[in-house]
C-alpha cells in the first residue's frame, strides 16, 4: 500500500497557509491559468487533507496518502482522483498568492504519485494509465513544470505524452479524444516537440469534425456534453494560440456552431434536457446567444421545440431519433420528454452513473423512456431511425419517425400544440402487430384517477390529464401505473433513484396518446378521424 506523509507543521498551520511575508512573487502562467480546475476540492481543502470528488462525501487523505484508495467503489471517483486535477489546485493558488507552502505541497504529492504508479509496474492499478485520466492528469503536471524544474516530472510527462501519441489508444470522434489532444499539445508545446503538437492539431481537427457535425450538434448522444466539449474546444484554442499555433476553421467553426445546439437542448427553466447519459441539473452558465429559430430538427438525431425563448413558463419538447446508440447515448429513439408551463411533465428515466450495475443497464433500456415497443417482438440494440416527416407551424408542429428496432417497422406521429398546451402522440407497428407504450411523469405528479382510458394526475392545484384512444377513435382502456416495481423509478441527477409514476398502456394495433397539462377538467374526444381538446381540434392522424 503506498502512501505520502502530511508533514506535522503543516497540518497545524491555519487553513494550511504561512505568513504573509514568506510569499513568493510568481508569475501566473497559460499553464495554469483557465476554466480546467474541478468546483471542488478548494486549494485550502487539499491542504487541510479532505478531498471531494464527483459529488460525494469528502475523502480524509490522512497524515498518509493512499494511492490505492477507492472509497466509494466509485469508478468516476478513482479516475478523478488519479487525474491529480485536485493537486492542481495548489499550483495555481500558488500562482494566485505567491505563497510557497501551496507549491510545495503540490511538489509532494506529484512526486511521490510518480514514485508509486510506474506506467506498467506491477501493483500499479491499471485505471490509472486509462486515456482519460492520463490527459486529465497532464495539465496539472504541465502547471507544476511551470515552476518545478526536476527530471522525475519532465520524465512522467514524457511518459504521458508517449501514451498520448499512441494511435492505438486514441479516442477518435469523442470528448476523451478532444482532451488526449489537448494534453499531448500542451506537452508538445511546454517542451518543443513540434511532432507531438503537429499530431495533436491533425488529430483534433479530425475528431472534431466528427464529434460535432455541421449543425452544430454533438454526436455523442447526450447533450449536456455538449458543454463540455464547447469548454474544452476553448482550451484548446486557447493553447495553441499560445503555441504560436493558427487554429484550424474547422475547430473554430464548429466551436462556435455548438453554441445553438447547446441553447435548443436547454429546457427554459435554465437546465439541459436529460437525455442519455445526461442529469437533470447540468446547467450551461454559459453565454449562447438567442437563435432564431424556436423549433429545430437535429440530423443528429433531436427535434427540440418551445413556445418562446426567455420566458421560463414556456412549453418545450424533445424527440429522439436517429443514428444507432453510441458512446453517452441511451435505447430511447421515438422517447419524447415535455415540459409546460414552468414544470416537467414528461421525462426520461435519467442519468444514475457509470458503474456497472443492473439500475445502470436499466436506465439505458427502452423501459427507462417514454417510447413504443411492439409485443412479442425482440427489440434490436442500437438499431437506427428516422425523422421522415416534418409539419411547423407558429402554434403548433408534427413530426413522423419510424424505425425497426423489433423487426417490423414502428412508426410515431408526434403533435405539439402551443397556446392551448396538447401533446398527442400516435405509435403504430406493422404486420398487424400490436403496441405498447410507457409515459414516465415528474415524480411530484401523483396519481388521482385512473378509469376508463382517462389517467389524471396532479401536484397541488396542477393537473395532467392522459387519454388514450385508437387510430380509429375508440377509447383504449386499461391502464396500469407503477410507481417503484419494475418501471416506476427515476434518477434526475447522479446517483439518485426516485419512484415515479409510469403509466402503461394496455397493448392495442394503435394507440393515439393524448396529454393535457394544467387544465381542471379538459374536455377530449375523438370522432370522425378528429380529436378535439377545449376546442382545439387537430386530425387523429397528427398530420
Amino acid at each position: 500500500m503506498r502512501r505520502l506523509a502530511i508533514p506535522l507543521a503543516l497540518m497545524l498551520a491555519l487553513g494550511g497557509l504561512v505568513s504573509p511575508a514568506q510569499a513568493d512573487k510568481v508569475a501566473r502562467t497559460a499553464q495554469c491559468q483557465g476554466d480546467w480546475l474541478p468546483g471542488t476540492p478548494t486549494a485550502d481543502d487539499v491542504m487541510r487533507g479532505e478531498i471531494s470528488l464527483v459529488g460525494l462525501p469528502a475523502y480524509k487523505l490522512g497524515k498518509k496518502i493512499n494511492w490505492d484508495a477507492s472509497p466509494y467503489k466509485n469508478r468516476s471517483w478513482e479516475f478523478v482522483f488519479q487525474s491529480l486535477r485536485w493537486m492542481g489546485t495548489l499550483v495555481v493558488e500558488y500562482e494566485n498568492t505567491g505563497e510557497r507552502s501551496y507549491l510545495n505541497r503540490a511538489e509532494e504529492i506529484a512526486k511521490d504519485w510518480v514514485a508509486n504508479n510506474k506506467y506498467g509496474a506491477r501493483g500499479t492499478q491499471p485505471y490509472v494509465w486509462k486515456d482519460h485520466p492520463v490527459s486529465l492528469r497532464t495539465q496539472p503536471l504541465l502547471c507544476l513544470s511551470m515552476h518545478v524544474k526536476e527530471s522525475w516530472l519532465k520524465d512522467s510527462l514524457a511518459v504521458h505524452a508517449r501514451l498520448l501519441s499512441d494511435s492505438r489508444l486514441y479516442k477518435k470522434g469523442h470528448n476523451h479524444g478532444i482532451d488526449q489532444d489537448i494534453a499531448l499539445m500542451g506537452i508538445g508545446c511546454r517542451y518543443g516537440r513540434k511532432d507531438w503538437a503537429d499530431l495533436a492539431s491533425r488529430r483534433l481537427t479530425g475528431t472534431v469534425a466528427i464529434d460535432v457535425d455541421a449543425q452544430g450538434a454533438l454526436m455523442e448522444q447526450a447533450p449536456r456534453y455538449a458543454v463540455y466539449v464547447y469548454s474544452r474546444l476553448q482550451f484548446a484554442m486557447t493553447t495553441m494560440r499560445s503555441c504560436d499555433r493558427k487554429v484550424p476553421g474547422t475547430i473554430a467553426s464548429r466551436a462556435e456552431a455548438l453554441k445553438d445546439f447547446i441553447a435548443h437542448a436547454t429546457m427554459p427553466n435554465g437546465y439541459m434536457v436529460p437525455l442519455g447519459d445526461g442529469s437533470a441539473e447540468t446547467e450551461p452558465k454559459m453565454e449562447t446567444g438567442t437563435p432564431k429559430q424556436k423549433v429545430k430538427a437535429y440530423r443528429a438525431g433531436y427535434v427540440f421545440g418551445r413556445t418562446a425563448w426567455g420566458k421560463s413558463d414556456s412549453a418545450y419538447y424533445s424527440i429522439r431519433y436517429g443514428p444507432g446508440m453510441k458512446f453517452h447515448g441511451h435505447e430511447d429513439h421515438l422517447g419524447v420528454t415535455y415540459y409546460a408551463q414552468g414544470r416537467d411533465i414528461l421525462v426520461d428515466g435519467g442519468f444514475h452513473s457509470y458503474e456497472k450495475s443492473s439500475y445502470r443497464y436499466w436506465t439505458m433500456s427502452p423501459e427507462a423512456h417514454n417510447v413504443p415497443t411492439v409485443v412479442g417482438a425482440r427489440f434490436r440494440p442500437r438499431t437506427s431511425s428516422q425523422l421522415t416527416e416534418a409539419k411547423y407551424g407558429s402554434d403548433r408542429q408534427s413530426f413522423r419517425l419510424t424505425d425497426k428496432a423489433y423487426g417490423v417497422s414502428r412508426t410515431r406521429s408526434v403533435l405539439v400544440n402551443h397556446g392551448e398546451d396538447v401533446m398527442a402522440v400516435l405509435d403504430t407497428a406493422s404486420g398487424g402487430k400490436k403496441i405498447r407504450n410507457v409515459w414516465r411523469f415528474a415524480p411530484s405528479l401523483k396519481v388521482v384517477s385512473n378509469d376508463g382510458g382517462k389517467v389524471v394526475l396532479e401536484d397541488g392545484k396542477f393537473k395532467v390529464t392522459l387519454v388514450q384512444f385508437s387510430a380509429s377513435c375508440d377509447r383504449v382502456g386499461g391502464q396500469k401505473v407503477e410507481r417503484g416495481g419494475k418501471l416506476g423509478w427515476v434518477s434526475p441527477t447522479y446517483l439518485s433513484k426516485k419512484p415515479t409514476n409510469v403509466v402503461v398502456s394496455p397493448a392495442a394495433k394503435s394507440l393515439l396518446t393524448v396529454i393535457v397539462p394544467g387544465a381542471e377538467s379538459p374536455k377530449v374526444s375523438c370522432s370522425s378521424g378528429k380529436v378535439t381538446v377545449d376546442g382545439v381540434s387537430f386530425p387523429a392522424g397528427l398530420f
